[in-house]
């Protein structure tokens, strides 16, 4: 399968609808460009409407976009239509065929495609064995559990060789637990093939534990593309810090630049902090991550706590920094000191974990 490692490359891409209630024009995606490097796992991060969906259905083709080119390798695809396009699209309502059994629905593109008997035979049951249905070959699709019929629309997908498998936010209707084992066993799957997979998604941690990079769209343009590390210790924005997992703002000012590093000052307390470059002493918005802090009773910042959860694997705590909260998440509370609602006490974090916007 490795002719089927492509990328993926967007050229200032946009897309225009109108507004059913206003009648007036407005992009859904504006100007966007990105890279997909071959085999690489990449998600489509952000709220609803910010334009993830719309650019995963532009790459497959059930969109033209108005500005822009797409590419898969170096081919134009725009003119294609979408069973021209060398992908396959996993979709949220797996679109299975219910007068099929297990064996005819993951064999459905390859008839289409006049591929040979005894081959469709072969490439069935090879895809069957790598997501782990070997044996239900016959079953209907209404006897299999929701995760089951997940597993069929995947090996669907593969079993014609795309260069690139698109998700459309597949995991939506499967429970909570059958989620995270479901997104483990995507995430092997495409190792193990070596095939370039765009996902999207409106759920972080989803986008955490599956990808290379993750895109985060807002509004139709990219907010930031990086490794799920570096936008979740680097954010550049509010907006991102706060869409990717949880985070505190605070208002510090920043004083003796020195180097990468400066002086932090937040209501009255000092820690020597990092600063990206080109920074100037001023006025900077502070962000905290909840398990980057801690409650003590001195050494750090003078705040009252006004939540205290137990939630089994951590403490959960929300206290009063003059007038700003701040939510921590203390880890392994066993045998620690627990403060309770009213206490006053500090707050102390490490100086290398805050990140200034």
């Amino acid at each position: 399968m490795s002719k089927m490692k492509k990328g993926v490359r967007l050229d200032h891409i946009s897309k225009i609808y109108q507004d059913p209630k206003t009648g007036k024009d407005f992009y859904a995606v504006k100007d966007t460009s990105l890279t997909i490097e071959p085999g690489s796992f990449v998600t489509l991060l952000g709220p609803s409407g910010c334009g993830k969906t719309t650019t995963l259905r532009m790459i497959a083709g059930f969109e033209s976009p108005d500005e822009g080119e797409i590419y898969l390798g170096d081919e134009a695809i725009n003119a294609l239509t979408p069973n021209k396009r060398d992908t396959a699209m996993v979709f949220q309502s797996y679109a299975l065929l219910p007068h099929y059994n297990v064996f005819d629905n993951v064999a459905y593109g390859l008839k289409l495609r006049k591929v040979p008997k005894d081959e469709i035979q072969k490439r069935v049951m090879r895809i069957l064995d790598l997501v782990e249905l070997t044996g239900m070959e016959g079953r209907m699709t209404n006897q299999l559990s929701g995760g089951q019929q997940q597993r069929v629309a995947l090996a669907r997908a593969l079993v014609i060789e795309p260069s690139v498998l698109l998700f459309d936010e597949p995991l939506s209707n499967l429970d909570a637990k059958l989620r995270v084992s479901m997104r483990t066993e995507i995430r092997r799957i495409q190792q193990e093939v070596g095939i370039t997979a765009i996902y999207v998604t409106h759920d972080q941690s989803e986008a955490m534990a599956l990808s290379d990079n993750i895109i985060i769209m807002n509004k139709g343009v990219v907010a930031q593309m990086g490794s799920p590390q570096d936008i979740y210790y680097h954010p550049n924005s509010e907006f991102v810090a706060d869409f990717i997992g949880e985070a505190n703002f605070l208002k510090g000012v920043l004083d003796k630049m020195d180097g990468d590093h400066a002086l932090l000052k937040i209501e009255g307390h000092s820690s020597r902090v990092p600063a990206k470059a080109g920074m100037t002493p001023g006025t900077y918005t502070v962000v905290l991550r909840p398990e980057s802090a801690v409650l003590a009773n001195q050494g750090g910042l003078p705040c009252e706590v006004t939540l205290s959860c137990f939630m089994g694997s951590y403490q959960n705590y929300h206290v009063k920094v003059g007038n700003t909260l701040v939510k921590l998440t203390d880890y392994n509370p066993k045998n620690k000191r627990i403060y309770q609602v009213g206490e006053k006490c500090c707050l102390a974090f490490d100086p290398e974990s805050v990140h200034i916007l």
